[in-house]
């Protein structure tokens, strides 16, 4: 379930610790952010297939904003297709465009740059939140400046995201980490299902991963559990504080490294 930047509380937000702007650009969005070494795969010197996720969530939300307003986007699914292992420095730029606008169902599509060059693409899908009383602010805006704060510790550490044990990753509800509707935001979703599938071996990251939200996590933690064969994994996300309900189901696949 994506979240909207004037819904967080930019003095603290996990996510906005990303360094992540947008701009509105006739009728596309633009993102943009540095790589850091925070936002690494643990191992390696490169990306997070998972922060690309957290970006394509929340731009497709600020477009989806546009046409639910004033009701709150939740994502529906979202995927993100690499090309090759993403690099572990420079200038990531990020182009979305809107491919549906209907009534009940919006989608979304961002391709990634990395210092000019193609690292990959994803799209994402989006409908109203069920409950009108959770609204979006009347004047709204999607050009998101970037937070002064930046990620001191790596991602998943920040998030208080642990592996407990191989395939098995746990995801607390914190207040840093909630979308706007009070709920485990959907980016850091994608976290625990990739922290899960990572956990199972060593690889270079993903070179796919796909969620799609069944019903948002509410209570936590968020209990990721993953299999795998031959590099194309299953992942399962359960609310583990509210009756264990399932509220993910994401899909894998794995660099060799």
């Amino acid at each position: 379930m994506t979240t909207v930047d004037h819904q967080l509380d930019r003095r603290r937000h996990i996510l906005l610790e990303l360094g992540f702007a947008t701009r509105r650009v006739g009728d596309e969005l633009h993102g943009s952010a540095t790589i850091t070494p925070q936002m690494h795969v643990p191992g390696t010197t490169h990306l997070r297939t998972s922060v690309l996720a957290i970006w394509l969530d929340t731009m497709g939300g600020l477009l989806a904003s546009l046409v639910i307003h004033p009701r709150v986007p939740m994502t529906l699914e979202l995927d993100v297709n690499l090309f090759r292992p993403a690099p572990g420095t420079g200038e990531v730029r990020a182009v979305g465009r809107t491919v549906k606008a209907g009534r009940s169902v919006f989608v979304a599509e961002i391709e990634f740059t990395v210092d000019d060059v193609p690292i990959g693409f994803g799209a994402t899908s989006f409908m109203a939140a069920p409950n009108p009383d959770v609204q979006l602010p009347r004047k709204l805006s999607i050009d998101m400046p970037p937070s002064g704060a930046r990620l001191a510790v790596p991602l998943a550490e920040r998030a208080r995201c642990e592996r407990r044990e191989p395939g098995v990753a746990v995801l607390p509800r914190t207040e840093d980490g909630l979308n706007a509707a009070g709920t485990v935001n959907g980016g850091l979703i994608a976290l625990a299902a990739e922290e899960a599938a990572l956990s199972l071996g060593p690889s270079n990251g993903l070179s796919f991963l796909g969620l799609r939200y069944l019903q948002a996590a509410r209570v936590g933690p968020v209990v990721a559990t993953a299999t795998a064969q031959h590099g194309l994994g299953r992942v399962e996300l359960r609310d583990s504080g509210n009756d264990n309900r399932i509220t993910t189901l994401a899909t894998t696949r794995t660099f060799d490294r």
